[in-house]
């Protein structure tokens, strides 16, 4: 920045025309000029001018001010000091870039009185309280004087009581004439800290600087003592910042306001320069402050009755206001004057605002600042709704812009969502929608394309990071993404067999000709007249972008609208999972996030489960077209949502879904074994009813083949039969009732349970019998049923991997490997059929199957603990001690460094002459290991005690021993020990809940498996391989994907009904949330009360 250096030369203690002294003066570099401050009787040669008495040069004075007597709130503030004649230009890149200031989307150009005056209180909290308020929602600058007096002090008292502590949204600037501010030389340096007191000399003349200002330009003229030189370089910058974009998204320049309080005559002709600029600045006024602001707002007032109204009466009470104690010609010309200057601004009066602060009918002062700035810039309606979006005041938008009878061009109103989206305005989407904006109209390909494409610094990484890793490729630089590799991503997060809509063959082939149609040039409304083209999903898939964008309240707020918020909240959670997954190396956070909507859908799951039961169970079970034909409880399982699976309504259905249409209550286990070891029994035993069932999901293949696995209540008519013909005899008819009900039987989940644990215990009573007797050359009848069940399990098994939900191999291994008790059974069957093949040979292979046998029953006597798990009991014991094996690891480790630091020692000192041998290393920690559990094999713990020949240094044996017992036995042992207490008492409030989320497991694993046990379920086997057949060659693609997992299938009108119910349960869910604070503070109050 350049400044002014004087070069006026006479008497050095005489004043010159500038204020300063001669001595302070310097011209070492040119010749003195005439220019002084007459004496008496002199005459003045020429007059002071600041272009031909001043020379700039580099500044001199700038850096950091700290205010003292804030206390300990570190108010430090940038200040730098700037000649009247700086290029705004630079000024502004100064604030920007060196400052580090926000850009602004307002300019407040405060203006009115610099001495001090007294403000009605009235009128002090509505300016303080709608100013600030006004910066803060709309992230504005404001200019003020900068001084510690007049109006200025008046903005920093407001910035004092109601601004934010955040000092970079803080942008109050004070552009004040060096010349005025007290003590301006101790300022001087360059990048400088400097203390300032704000309270000066009080018979000084100058200005002090205010203390709760965040910046300020200070405008040197050469002069001293002279106010006003600011005012034009403070008038060239907010013209300049009018050139700048108010968002880098909108093309609307940032508008300017100027509040007016209080004020002189100088005040009225800032008015009238900006408001006949062309465009004009608004002009707010605050009624009630004094002076020129009282007078301009009598006048607009007058005028708006009859505006050439120039009595005498008027023109009096002007004289009267400006406290005119005399008549005199020179008054009456200046009151004259006056009030010409302010008819003129009255010719401009629609850009002025008067605001009465007294007034019952006057809006918020904030918003009020807002509307005169719409107004009085006379911009159309989307350069109005432009300003109010990159302000994020909807408020503002709903009362004044989007109004009745406005007209909008072609295409404004969707230009407007999508900037409000980009810039993520969560208030102007909802006022939108609101106003009867259509989301299935707006909502196209490129839009979304767009709204992906948008994202810039971390998150743009992150999702190009996605992209690579679903597409298993590298992007290159500059790479667009596609709505195919949105989907892409959304499949690789959701995983399993779910597939997007923009992967599909349709959707592919659609969005191929919409890109072939851009290539020939015909581009006309493109994605909007083409139906394959339109987002079939509108609100999920701007959900699925909020979630993937990490914009949690745009998430929220789209989680409310539209069908199927259920299902919505548990997709959030398992995005949000996926992608912590994924972003575990960046520093993003997604858990808080997850948990939110982890939490939005257990409470709207409990309001529904108390308003609905059987329709909030429907809710978790039906099938979900917009979601890959998948349920809200196969996506809340799958991720890992335990909480929502732990729920009671989540767990009715789930013993519904285990007891099948079995009705029983007591002894239920009792009555399944006596009816598999008696059949007929079957027919004694108690069903359901149809309405009983009507929640209960049903597998794909039962619902094509009328199948409803539902009974009659007893002493009713069996209604699934169908409409008998009246040939059909009474006879058959109780034969399909019967086979039926044999059907509905063997198929329920609990009775595949007790009829698979039958037929497993009896095969462990085989097995046992087979390495317990002596392994004969030929197999045993026993031996070959061993075999066969093993066999057949074996089948079993690759039936449950090739028919799980993945759709690549990879995938399905890999998911059917992620379980424990997967791997032992892989292990088992591998042990077993190496076993077998040596079997077959001569010893000594024969010996080592038997061996292998021996060692394979390990493997399945160990699975009868997961046949436990489904107990209620004993389930939560078993999660207990899964959680103890898995953080035991590092206590064991350190317990096996220990006892191999004896082991080795002990073994060193009292076998010093050993050979090589591989039975060294079970020396070492044989012995070591069995101390452990207290065998201290007393009679060698000194070895010299019975032989005379002991090795030497084998006194250090026993000594060894004792801290090995000590630290081993007493420290590590207890560790341990307590370790284990700790998981208990953490897992005893947990585990409940952990078996109710694993129970799911349970239960779907016998839902799916065959009814007949092995070996008999090959039978089962062969004729899911003839459907397979059928189904590959019939081609019916969307009949495989719908067939995995259970569903409950809806016609529309039952959908429709259920959509409805659980948009009331939301609606209930936020009327029970808002109504709660309430509740609590009349509790409250009411206790303190009866206190």
């Amino acid at each position: 920045m350049l400044l002014p250096m004087h070069l006026c030369n006479v008497v050095l203690f005489a004043r010159c025309c500038c204020g300063h002294l001669i001595g302070e003066h310097s011209w070492q570099d040119s010749l003195p000029p005439l220019s002084l401050c007459p004496g008496p009787g002199q005459d003045v040669e020429e007059e002071w001018s600041m272009e031909r008495h001043t020379r700039a040069s580099p500044t001199n004075a700038y850096g950091t001010l700290d205010f003292d007597g804030f206390g300990n709130t570190f108010m430090f503030f940038q200040y730098v000091r700037v000649a009247v004649d700086s290029k705004p230009e630079a000024l502004l890149q100064l604030m920007l870039r060196e400052w580090q200031m926000e850009r602004p989307k307002l300019l407040l150009s405060v203006h009115g009185g610099s001495e001090n005056f007294t403000l009605p209180p009235k009128v002090n909290q509505a300016f303080s309280k709608g100013l600030i308020t006004a910066a803060l929602s709309t992230g504005a600058w404001i200019f003020t004087d900068g001084i510690n007096t007049g109006v200025s002090k008046y903005v920093g008292d407001a910035v004092k009581s109601f601004g934010s502590h955040d000092l970079r949204k803080r942008n109050t600037v004070g552009i004040t004439p060096w010349g005025v501010i007290d003590n301006n030389m101790d300022l001087i340096g360059r990048d400088v800290f400097r203390p300032y007191q704000p309270l000066g000399n009080p018979l000084s003349k100058r200005a002090c600087l205010n203390g709760f200002h965040s910046h300020f330009l200070l405008v040197d003229d050469g002069t001293l003592g002279k106010h006003g030189c600011q005012q034009g370089l403070r008038r060239k910058l907010e013209k300049h910042i009018q050139l700048q974009k108010i968002h880098p998204r909108l093309n609307q320049g940032v508008p300017v306001v100027c509040v007016v309080v209080e004020g002189g005559p100088s005040v009225v002709s800032t008015v009238l320069d900006y408001v006949s600029t062309v465009p004009p600045v608004p002009v707010f006024v605050f009624e009630g402050s004094g002076r020129a602001a009282d007078l301009l707002a009598f006048l607009h007032k007058q005028t708006a009755v009859d505006r050439y109204n120039t009595g005498l009466q008027i023109l009096n009470c002007f004289k009267c206001t400006l406290s005119f104690h005399t008549c005199t010609y020179p008054f009456r010309t200046e009151a004259t004057d006056l009030y010409t200057l302010l008819l003129q601004c009255m010719d401009h009066r629609q850009s002025i605002t008067i605001f009465d602060s007294e007034s019952d009918d006057q809006m918020a002062p904030d918003a009020a600042i807002l509307t005169a700035t719409l107004k009085g810039t006379k911009a159309s309606p989307s350069e109005q709704l432009s300003m109010t979006l990159a302000w994020d005041r909807a408020d503002i938008a709903q009362k004044d812009v989007l109004v009745y009878g406005q007209h909008w061009q072609v295409g404004s109103l969707e230009q407007a969502m999508l900037d409000a989206l980009v810039m993520d305005r969560v208030s102007f989407v909802k006022t939108l929608i609101d106003n009867g904006m259509t989301m299935s109209r707006f909502l196209t390909v490129d839009r979304l394309e767009e709204l992906y494409n948008m994202a810039q610094g971390p998150t743009a990484r992150f999702l190009h990071h996605l992209v690579e890793d679903a597409k298993q490729t590298s992007l290159p630089a500059g790479y667009r993404l596609s709505i195919i590799d949105m989907g892409l991503v959304i499949e690789y997060l959701i995983g399993g067999a779910y597939r997007s809509t923009y992967t599909r063959k349709q959707f592919r082939a659609a969005y191929s000709r919409f890109h072939l149609k851009i290539l020939c040039g015909d581009v006309s409304s493109p994605g909007l007249d083409d139906a394959p083209l339109l987002v079939p999903f509108n609100f999920n898939d701007l959900f699925v972008w909020a979630v993937l964008q990490q914009r949690q309240q745009m998430a929220l707020f789209l989680w409310q609208h539209g069908e199927e918020a259920l299902a919505r909240a548990t997709v959030a959670c398992k995005l949000y999972r996926s992608m912590a997954f994924e972003a575990r190396q960046i520093e993003i956070n997604h858990s808080s996030i997850r948990h939110e909507f982890g939490k939005l859908a257990v409470d709207v799951l409990d309001c529904a489960f108390r308003q609905n039961e059987q329709m909030a169970m429907k809710l978790l079970t039906y099938e979900m077209e917009a979601w890959s034909h998948f349920t809200c409880l196969q996506m809340a399982v799958s991720s890992c949502h335990r909480p929502f699976v732990s729920h009671s309504c989540t767990q009715t259905l789930l013993t519904d879904l285990w007891t099948g249409p079995l009705n029983m209550r007591k002894n239920s286990f009792l009555k399944i074994i006596l009816s598999l070891l008696l059949p007929p029994a079957i027919l004694l035993l108690e069903f359901k009813s149809k309405a009983e069932m009507c929640h209960v999901p049903q597998t794909h293949e039962a619902m094509l083949f009328g199948l409803d696995s539902v009974k009659p209540a007893p002493g009713t008519k069996d209604k699934r039969v169908g409409p008998v013909s009246e040939t059909m005899s009474s006879i058959t008819v109780r034969c399909v009732s019967w086979i039926t009900t044999l059907y509905d039987f063997y198929t329920a989940p609990v009775v595949k349970f007790w009829f698979h644990t039958m037929s497993y215990l009896a095969f462990l009573m085989l097995f046992s019998y087979v390495v317990l007797v002596k392994m004969e050359d030929q197999p045993s009848v026993q031996e070959w049923l061993v075999i066969a069940y093993i066999l057949s399990t074996a089948a079993e098994k690759t039936r449950e991997i090739l028919m799980s939900e993945a759709t690549k191999l990879s995938q399905k291994l890999k998911i059917w490997f992620s379980e424990y008790w997967n791997i032992s059974d892989f292990i088992a069957i591998l042990l077993f059929v190496a076993g077998l093949a040596m079997r077959w040979h001569s010893d000594p292979y024969r010996t080592a199957g038997r061996l292998t046998y021996c060692l394979d029953i390990i493997f399945w006597f160990i699975r009868v603990m997961d046949l436990l798990a489904v107990n209620q009991h004993a389930g939560p014991y078993l999660t207990m001690i899964t959680k103890m094996t898995r953080n035991m690891f590092y206590i064991v480790v350190m317990m096996a460094i220990v006892l191999l630091t004896y082991g080795v020692s002990r073994k060193a000192v009292l076998s010093p002459d050993e050979e090589p041998s591989w039975s060294l290393a079970r020396d070492i920690v044989f012995q070591p290991y069995w101390m452990i559990y207290g065998e201290v094999y007393a009679s060698e713990i000194d070895p010299c005690q019975e032989d005379d020949s002991c090795p030497p240094a084998s006194f250090l044996a026993p000594f060894l021993q004792a801290v090995y017992m000590f630290v081993q036995y007493i420290i590590m042992v207890n560790i341990l020990i307590a370790f284990f207490n700790n998981v208990y008492f953490d897992m005893a409030s947990t585990s409940n809940k952990l078996w109710k989320y694993n129970r799911y497991r349970y239960i779907m694993t016998y839902q799916v498996r065959p009814w007949l046990p092995p070996p008999l379920n090959l039978l089962s086997h062969m004729d899911l391989g003839l459907r397979a057949i059928y189904k590959k060659f019939s081609g019916d693609a969307e009949r495989e994907e719908r067939a995995s997992g259970l569903k409950l299938y809806l016609g529309h009108e039952d959908r429709k009904k259920l959509h409805e119910f659980e948009e009331r349960c939301v609606q209930a869910y936020f009327h029970e949330k808002s109504e709660c604070p309430l509740s609590s503070q009349k509790n409250r109050i009411k206790v303190t009360a009866e206190r």
